[in-house]
């Protein structure tokens, strides 16, 4: 199921102080901010510059007027509040994965509390420090998504928003959300999916080849949505949900899709990219996107596949399908159910 939104761009907060330490350090586990709670990661791809993403992310948080960029951020965030909304029950500790500047946490204060504390993390310092507040007692910690430092079974509820889609071993990060969250607690996350940007990939792929007689990737490689519910229950999650939405951006041109994704700290990381775009490439993958892509007022698109997902960690008051052999009909009985007869046959 996919809905879709629409955000036109037309156009060429306050940090709230950290809880004190005190009670929440006991949630911290000290192994876990080395190695991670399921160990090394030896073995897994090696897609993304992890160093580079942080680099990113840092001068992304650092802009003055970083604001300006968090439009989709604000966006997802609010979708993934509302499945937490879903849920009727109130959550004692939660944990925000990669949180940012809290685009989760202020839509979970504004209709009522569902959460009683959360522990904010993020890889970038800098985007930590623009926290906005929140109704929420609230402990930020700078972490690695892929080395998550808590212990197990601590947290009710783990939330994660764009955040996903830069993990070089998304299994592993997968399993050790499973591990620290607590038994019958759940996940609910949202990631960018296999076809976000295609006009933007399509464009430079097109021009590059023309100009240059080659192309090389210019936009990372995103997670299927096909790959989704087999990586969650691989990791140990029941009771799986994943949806799909459709956000779509119009800009001016293809200078300003780029520029705001670099405002994002959302730039390409993959080790294979290729570090520059002659100018000649550019101008002709502007031309191209607006060819193909472009609307009647001069705008072009530039379309964001975000995938939700939802999981339960088990527990024995979850809901478990009947045994095999325990059911009372069989399809075979269908075909006793007399069908209503036509009275006014000719």
């Amino acid at each position: 199921m996919s809905s879709g939104l629409c955000l036109r761009v037309l156009r060429g907060s306050g940090s709230a102080p950290a809880a004190s330490s005190g009670s929440w350090s006991r949630f911290l586990s000290r192994s876990g901010a080395r190695r991670g709670l399921s160990g090394s990661n030896s073995g897994t791809m090696n897609v993304f510059n992890r160093e580079m993403k942080k680099r990113q992310k840092n001068w992304a948080g650092s802009l003055q007027d970083g604001q300006q960029y968090d439009y989709l951020r604000d966006e997802v965030g609010s979708r993934v509040a509302d499945r937490v909304y879903d849920i009727a029950r109130t959550f004692p500790l939660a944990l925000d994965l990669g949180g940012g500047k809290g685009h989760i946490a202020e839509h979970l204060s504004q209709v009522q509390p569902v959460v009683e504390r959360l522990f904010l993390t993020d890889g970038s310092e800098e985007t930590l420090k623009q926290r906005r507040k929140s109704e929420i007692p609230t402990r930020c910690v700078l972490a690695d998504e892929e080395f998550l430092p808590f212990k197990e079974n601590t947290f009710d509820l783990v939330v994660s928003s764009l955040s996903l889609h830069w993990i070089n071993d998304l299994p592993g990060a997968l399993k050790q959300i499973h591990q620290v969250l607590k038994p019958d607690g759940v996940f609910i996350g949202a990631m960018v999916g296999g076809e976000t940007l295609y006009e933007l990939r399509c464009s430079l792929q097109l021009a590059e080849t023309e100009r240059e007689g080659g192309f090389s990737p210019h936009v990372s490689p995103y997670t299927a949505v096909t790959d989704l519910g087999n990586l969650l229950g691989r990791a140990g999650f029941t009771m799986l949900t994943v949806d799909i939405d459709e956000v779509q951006v119009h800009y001016p041109g293809i200078i300003e899709v780029m520029t705001d994704l670099q405002g994002m700290g959302e730039s390409n990381c993959a080790w294979n990219r290729r570090s520059l775009l002659h100018r000649d490439t550019i101008l002709a993958a502007a031309a191209i996107y607006k060819e193909m892509y472009g609307s009647e007022d001069g705008s072009v698109p530039a379309t964001f596949e975000i995938l939700y997902m939802i999981g339960w960690k088990p527990h024995e008051s979850q809901a478990k399908p009947a045994k095999r052999g325990s059911a009372t009909a069989s399809f075979g009985d269908l075909s006793k159910i007399s069908q209503p007869t036509n009275s006014n046959k000719s």
